[in-house]
């Protein structure tokens, strides 16, 4: 078995452990920020691909204590790095540390880059490593003095899903987008608008799910280069993922946005996703955009003072209230950095998670409206 790390913003270790249960993992333990995974080494491609709310998936190289840089430089230099780096491997080093007797990460990354050297000139019998090939990201990381050396399989982070030509300013990571729509409870039965829409991330994210799309079916990966991997299970861990992907429901998502710029956006962001067609946008002002009574979903973004200058907050605030002061059916969730957006909001709040987004911390604010009933009604 292999060992990953996966790593994700605080708040969202939940999400990811409910998408590996459904994937079929069980050998796992979440910690803050991080779900330490037991798996085969032919999972890299399917994690990759199809975490939501992950940041990276690391592949463990090797654990071992380390008081000293003495002990660390030799832990690692006894790792055989010639079955993971090639001759030519742009090999970089990074690192952390937590409560550890080694604190200077500049000095960690120097150690170990120095026995990694060290480790490769016995196999190629050279001073000098040119580092003209693929990029591998190695990190080192020490808690309580034990550390952990792990390879960056993702390269760049899964936020960054391969479909954002552009963003608007301050605009929402992708992974925390899709870890709304999981936490709204959102179903693809239901109608789904964002009034503050911006380059649609939430939207996209929403339907992307519903149709089943991976997140990184788009995207390339580090590992992808690896001397290590087998490429014929990455083109077969794709080639699964294009196939379960579900064209035929139908969505009702509405996006709309004062700035024709963000709508601009959010169209070829859409259509870059795959989803262009299942999600209507207008450049409209929130308060000219017509909604029906129904049992609708609302996740939003709205902008405030300090996302954006020059934002009256408490005209936005008005709108959003006149706009839900009569559809109590309406489920609403918004994200803010704003902490004072439950005090103008006239809607008994059902729950509030603190979240980060890129690391600032946010708050999303939950009111849950009236459920269907079997028979269409009210309950």
């Amino acid at each position: 078995m292999t060992k990953f790390l996966i790593t994700t913003s605080f708040g969202l270790e939940a999400l990811v452990k409910r998408q590996l249960l459904d994937m079929g993992y069980e050998d796992f333990e979440v910690s803050d920020g991080m779900i330490s995974l037991n798996a085969n080494l032919s999972d890299i491609s399917k994690l990759n691909i199809n975490l939501r709310q992950a940041d990276r998936v690391y592949l463990v190289v090797d654990e071992f204590m380390a008081n000293d840089f003495d002990q660390l430089f030799e832990g690692v230099k006894k790792i055989s790095w010639p079955d993971y780096l090639a001759k030519d491997s742009n090999f970089m080093v990074a690192a952390r540390t937590h409560k550890s007797k080694l604190f200077s990460v500049p000095s960690i990354q120097s150690v170990t880059e120095k026995a990694i050297v060290d480790s490769m000139r016995k196999r190629f019998n050279i001073k000098h490593f040119d580092k003209s090939g693929h990029r591998v990201q190695i990190e080192v990381m020490l808690k309580n003095d034990f550390a952990t050396i792990a390879i960056d399989t993702s390269g760049e982070g899964l936020h960054k899903r391969g479909y954002r030509e552009d963003s608007v300013k301050a605009p929402l990571r992708e992974n925390l987008a899709a870890a709304l729509v999981d936490l709204s409870f959102y179903n693809p039965d239901r109608f789904l608008f964002d009034g503050f829409c911006g380059s649609g991330t939430i939207l996209i994210e929403a339907a992307r799910k519903a149709r089943n799309i991976a997140p990184g079916i788009d995207r390339s990966f580090d590992f992808e280069n690896f001397i290590f991997i087998d490429k014929d299970q990455h083109k077969m861990a794709k080639k699964q993922a294009l196939e379960v992907i579900d064209y035929d429901k139908k969505l009702n998502l509405l996006g709309s946005d004062i700035s024709g710029r963000a709508i601009s956006l959010a169209k070829n962001n859409a259509i870059n996703a795959g989803v262009g067609e299942d999600i209507s946008f207008l450049t409209r002002d929130f308060s000219n955009v017509a909604i029906k009574d129904g049992f609708g979903i609302m996740i939003s973004n709205p902008p405030y003072g300090e996302r954006l200058s020059n934002i009256d907050t408490d005209e936005i605030y008005a709108k959003i209230n006149d706009k839900f002061k009569n559809k109590d059916t309406w489920s609403l969730y918004f994200i803010s950095s704003d902490e004072k957006f439950d005090q103008k909001f006239k809607r008994k709040l059902s729950k509030k998670r603190k979240l980060y987004n890129g690391g600032e911390k946010v708050d999303f604010y939950q009111y849950y409206g009236k459920k269907p009933d079997k028979n269409g009604g009210n309950n």
